[in-house]
Formats: C-alpha cells, structure tokens, sequence
C-alpha cells in the first residue's frame, strides 16, 4: 500500500448542498470542489499526494500502540467527528459545512474544523496548503485582518479564519500552526471559499462556530423526521438518504451520481472517469429511492429540473434528451486529461469532464418517464406538451442500437435493458394519459410499447442460457437485468425470471458480490479489469427478497453491509481483496442500499405474519 494515499473508502463527507468535501480519517481534507460540485478542485491530495493540495487537522499522536484514530458521524447528520487518542488525552476534530437550502447559487462557501480537547491535554496540528484549478494554478498569501489570512488564486479567493489565540504562520505561500488544547478547550477554523477579491466576511469566533454547528445538526435532524422508514436496518437506511440528499444541489434538485473524479475502478488502470455530474438515469433512480422513504420536496425539484431539460429542446446530436448534464442543465462536459496528476496509487490517467456525454444511452427515456410518473403532479400543460412530443419522438427512434447503461466504449449493440426501458417509457406514458385524462397518441404508443416487450422477449432471451441476455447478439449475462422485475416487465418468480436469476448466480456473483458482465466475454473498448458492482450487489438482493429466496437474500445483505466504510459510505466497486474502488461516495450504490433494505423489510414482515 502506497502509505501516500489513504485507502479510497477511508474517508467521510461533508456538504453544504452545493459542494462537498472529504476528510481521510486521519484529519486530512484531502478533496474540495468549490464553488460546485463540478467546480475545479482546491484541495485535491487524494489524486496526487504531492500536487493536489490538502488541509489537515489533527492532534499530533506519537506512534505508540495506544495511540490511535477513529471516526464517526453524529448519529442522523452529516457532522464528521474524528477522535484522536492518546496516553495524554482524547481529542476531536468535528468537520461540517452549513448547509444551504437556497434556490439560488451562492459563490460563498465555508467548511467548518473545530478542534478540542475531551481528556487530558493534547498538542494539534493544522497545516493548509491549497492548490487551485486542480494544482494546475499558483497562487500567493496575504493577511486578511484579524489574524485571519487569503491565499489568492485564478478567480477564486481561499480564506482561513481562526478564533482568536491561533497564530497562523506563514511557510511560503501555504500556512502552518501548532497549539495545545487542554480538557474543555476548543479551537475552530473556518476555510472559505469566495470569487476573488471578495471580503472575507464576519469576524470568526468559538461563538459564531457554535451557532453554525447547532444550525447543521439541527437541519439534519429536521430533514430525517420527515423519513417513514421504520424497518430493520435504520442507521444504513439513514447514513444512504443523507449521502444522496448531499450528493444533491440545492439550487436545481439535480443529484450528482459521485462527489469524485478520477479515483479508479482498478488501481493502476485507466477506467478512471468523473462522476460530478446529473446523470438522467442515476438521478432518476435516486429520486426513486427518496420518495420510497417519503421525502416528495427533493422529488418535485428534480422533476422540475427534468422537465427544463424536455421543454429546453433537443440536443447537439438531435436526442431530446443527453445522457448527463452538469447540475445547472448545462449540457457542455468537455473530457480532458490531467497529465500533471500522478492519480490515485498512480492510477492515471486523471480526467475532468465526461466525454460519453455525447453517447446514445436509450434506457434514459425509460428512467426519466418513470420519473415523471412517480407522482400525481405531472406539471403544466406545457410541460405535457413537451412530455407527448417526447414520446412521439421516441415511438420512432427506440428501434437502435446504444452504447448501453455502462457506457462502454467498444461499439452500439442492441442492448436488452435499453429496450426494458423503452418499454417503461411507453408504459408509464400510456399510464400518465390515461390516469389524467391528458391528450396523447396513445394507439401509436401502444404499438411501440409492444414492439419493444417482443423484441426482447424473442430477441433478449437465450434458450441455451436460459436467460435473458446484456444484448441480442451475445449469450453473455448482464447484472442492470436485475431491474426487469421491479420496473414490472416480468413477475419476481416468473420462470424465465427465476431460471435468469439462477444464471445470474452461476456466472456474475462472487460470495453474494455481483459483477456488472463479463468484460472477457462482452469486451468493452477498455484495458483491464474491475471489480463487483455494488450497485448490482443490492439489485441482486432485491430481487432474491422479492423472488421468495429470503434467507438467501438476507445473508448477501448483511454480507455486503460489511463492505461499507467506517463512516457506512461505499464507493462504487469492491475489488479482490474487499476494497472499495471507484468514484466515492457512490449514489447508485446508496441507492441500491435503499431499494434493498425496503424489498426485504417488506418480504420478510409478509413471511413473519
């Protein structure tokens, strides 16, 4: 293990709902993107422990074994507490960021670090050194009045703020500070975010501090009131609702399927991509899974940003719809390489932006229809107008091969989920109308509704698998078809569903962890391997609750929970040796936790009564 970089998963996140940050647990801020999440970095170390930049704030603990770190969250928010402990004493470092609700985007933006001594005595650390437009840009230092400093980069102004007693000293253009806090004491920063040149804003004390603390845990716990979920596995159910409703930006409802970029789905290869971005069809599914715990606000504000997107018309290729946006709709993510960037362990290369924007993904009609359709408020006319047009549109262009759900990039195939959900769109369309009696072409929609449902029937089942398969010219197996189920195709315990799941089993699970498709037998115009998917894990168990199998989808449930983080987070993968891999934290997987945990709370109270 390279000792330069913390273990992907170990790490927590904090947000304020337009941008978020993670700190390793050992104290160190080792990524933010201000002032959004799809903003270019200030701290960046988890990509290049030398260039990217970083914040850290910790007790400084000598090496012995009864010294140690550990960290946790408040329970039901967001605040991030490390606690460092020692023979001298116990510290803490308590890391948040207020949030804000606000419609609008705010250009100002301030992570909050409070550092105190629970027992005995403890000398801290901090030390700053940020590096700008992703360690690309230089920047310089300047005091900023009441001990207070600026450090001034590319149209960004980065201001560290200490309560009175901390001395902040300069080393070249970065900034160090030792002191001693005894039992009771506390010492708090403020690093905030501003367009350069802007005032640093109020005078910092342990007061101010302490109100904005308060306010922070006291949304978090008001947000989670509002949950109806009663089941089995609270604290998983809650720490997944809290990470997707950070992974959200506020101002437009648009979630964002990572808070990363770059980090690798194996270390040292090349499948490094960033997921900063509103991705239509994760988006859509994390939606899902708010409503399914009764949280309608964040529901209603993505259907808006969605229907903006149908009424704001087609796109550069001529799709109505692209595959992913950045969280203002802004439809331009411009992929390039980050050379200067050694990556993750290495793991080049680096990018920022996301060039599969530009492919053809037809699942995304069925995902953002059934959206659409998960509530009674179906918008104004106009927007049904929109809505008809999109329909009408996709009645004559279903028919295609795409790149798929995985965005790969070796070639179009007629990929069976595409046409799944082809036929959620047309479904869901012909249900709309006709629950509310709105206008549509719903004679033509049903044509293509059951097109699509024999399409794959005849074409997207394999008799020598008896399966159902990733696309028609292949008999290789594709996890995303754990969804067939609960998007109503087929039945939970129709044979064919059952005879799929089973060879599912054989050829895509790994003691319960389940992999995408077999890159070996389905190449995907990439180098190198990757490990389960976490998000199928869940689907998996999802779908062994709602197909009767429940001891066995209990135990690959608790089994996968054990892969989650100190803090219950997940990236996106697990590789080999239980690592998690990938962009982090991961909403898909979150998500996923969510959907799982409802099917088997349901499934096993019906079994119990």
């Amino acid at each position: 293990m390279d000792q330069a970089y913390p273990p992907i998963a170990y790490h927590g996140m904090i947000g304020d709902l337009q941008t978020a940050a993670l700190v390793a647990g050992d104290g160190t801020l080792d990524w933010w993107c201000t002032p959004r999440f799809d903003s270019p970095s200030v701290f960046a170390s988890l990509l290049d422990s030398d260039r990217g930049g970083h914040c850290r704030l910790a007790a400084d603990l000598d090496s012995g074994p009864e010294s140690s770190v550990r960290q946790l969250y408040l329970a039901d928010t967001a605040i991030l507490v490390t606690r460092f402990m020692a023979p001298g004493g116990v510290g803490e470092v308590i890391d948040f960021m207020a949030p804000d609700t606000s419609s609008s985007p705010s250009d100002r933006h301030t992570v909050l670090r409070l550092a105190r001594a629970v027992r005995g005595s403890l000398p801290f650390e901090l030390t700053c050194r940020p590096r700008f437009d992703y360690g690309r840009a230089n920047h310089t230092l300047s005091r900023d009045g009441d001990g207070a400093v600026r450090f001034h980069g590319p149209g960004t102004d980065l201001h560290l703020s200490a309560t009175p007693g901390i001395e902040l000293r300069p080393e070249g253009d970065d900034i160090s500070t030792r002191f001693t806090l005894d039992a009771g004491e506390f010492a708090a920063f403020a690093l905030t975010s501003t367009p350069a040149g802007a005032p640093a804003g109020a005078p910092f004390d342990l007061a101010a501090a302490q109100r904005l603390f308060d306010g922070c845990r006291r949304f978090w716990l008001d947000w989670l009131r509002r949950s109806t979920y009663r089941g089995r596995w609270h604290d998983m159910v809650n720490r997944s609702a809290i990470t997707l409703k950070l992974l959200t930006y506020a101002p437009t409802g648009a979630p964002i399927a990572a808070a990363t970029m770059g980090l690798p789905e194996q270390v040292g290869g090349e499948r490094n991509w960033d997921y900063r971005y509103t991705w239509v069809r994760d988006a859509s599914l994390s939606v899902r899974a708010l409503i399914d715990l009764g949280f309608t606000d964040e529901a209603h504000a993505f259907r808006r940003w969605l229907r903006d997107r149908l009424e704001a018309g087609g796109t550069a290729s001529g799709e109505p719809l692209q595959i992913m946006y950045r969280v203002d709709g802004e439809p331009h993510l411009t992929e390039e390489t980050l050379d200067h960037l050694e990556g993750y362990r290495k793991s080049a290369p680096v990018r920022a932006g996301n060039a599969a924007a530009d492919q053809i993904q037809l699942d995304i009609y069925g995902e953002a229809i059934d959206a659409l359709a998960q509530h009674a408020d179906i918008g104004s006319l106009r927007g049904w107008h929109a809505f008809t047009d999109l329909l009408d549109w996709f009645a004559d262009h279903w028919d295609r091969p795409d790149e798929g759900i995985w965005e790969t990039r070796g070639g179009q195939q007629d990929f069976t989920y595409s046409r799944l959900m082809s036929w959620v769109a047309f479904d869901r369309g012909i249900r709309l109308a006709t629950a509310h009696s709105r206008p549509g072409d719903l004679e033509r929609w049903r044509a293509a509704r059951d097109a699509v449902f024999r399409q794959v029937v005849d074409r997207g089942w394999s008799d020598r698998r008896r399966a159902f398969v990733q696309h028609f010219d292949t008999d290789v197996l594709d996890a995303s078809l754990l969804l067939m189920p609960r998007m109503g195709f087929i039945t939970p315990r129709d044979p064919d569903w059952l005879s799929t799941l089973d060879a599912m089993e054989q050829e895509l699970v790994s003691d319960s962890l389940v992999y995408r498709y077999d890159p070996a037998a389905s190449p995907d115009g990439l180098r190198g391997s990757e490990g389960t998917f976490n998000l199928c894990t869940f689907l998996y168990v999802e779908a062994l609750a709602r197909a009767g199998r429940l001891e066995q989808a209990r135990y690959a449930f608790d089994k996968m929970l054990t892969y989650a983080n100190h803090v219950g987070l997940f990236a996106e993968e697990i590789g080999p040796s239980g690592e998690q891999l990938g962009n982090f934290p991961q909403a898909f997987t979150h998500l996923a936790l969510i959907a799982g945990a409802l099917a088997l709370d349901e499934q096993l109270d019906r079994a119990e009564h």
